[in-house]
């Protein structure tokens, strides 16, 4: 529901997550010079990061259950924790 946080389906091993966030913080570095900031805003960067790894995702669900690989985890990245944020789930199928 925030465009300054992302919900990814990845692995969950600790040297991937070290390069995808460096990675996100090389494309998108926190800086004071976006644009954004004009508007009384200091997040710039979160919201770049935010179109890197999108705001939502499709999850397999099967019998129940999260269908993904054995190292597969979905996770909610939080890139500017300055507000309360919301998750909506939506079910489409059986």
């Amino acid at each position: 529901m925030h465009l300054t946080a992302s919900v990814i389906i990845q692995d969950e091993e600790s040297g991937l997550w070290r390069d995808i966030m460096e990675w996100a913080e090389q494309v998108a570095p926190e800086r004071p010079d976006y644009h954004h900031h004009r508007t009384g805003e200091d997040n710039g960067d979160a919201h770049l990061k935010n179109l890197l790894m999108h705001l939502q995702v499709v999850i397999p669900i099967t019998r129940g259950r999260f269908d993904a690989g054995p190292w597969q985890r979905l996770f909610y990245v939080e890139f500017d924790g300055q507000r309360d944020k919301r998750v909506i789930v939506k079910v489409i199928g059986e």
